[in-house]
């Protein structure tokens, strides 16, 4: 649960909201021992998708968005990012709304 949306109805109460990441690890890499040194252990990601969730209120799934793709490319041995979310409950004739949004490391960032 996030507080997130411009609606002050949304302002006044977490909402379920569904983060998908996809992470895209440098070509290279090779699994040989089967051990989790051998690659990203997405733990990390867990954990600070929580922290920022917690810390403060969103207006926007694009601002959460950009921030989770942060933390991730950040991360050593990632070399893009897919960042989905979708709020189930926005509105009551739709299953979802969301955003998503694709970045490489080797691209500028606007």
């Amino acid at each position: 649960r996030i507080s997130m949306g411009i609606h002050e109805s949304e302002k006044k109460a977490r909402q379920r909201v569904m983060i998908n990441v996809d992470l895209y690890l440098e070509p290279d890499a090779r699994i040989e021992r089967d051990h989790i040194s051998e690659t990203v252990d997405y733990d990390f990601l867990r954990t600070e998708i929580e922290r920022i969730s917690q810390e403060r209120h969103f207006n926007l799934q694009e601002t959460l968005c950009e921030e989770i793709l942060a933390i991730c490319l950040a991360k050593q041995g990632v070399m893009a990012a897919r960042i989905s979310t979708e709020k189930p409950e926005a509105y009551p004739d739709c299953d979802a709304v969301g955003y998503e949004l694709f970045w490489r490391k080797d691209l500028p960032r606007p």
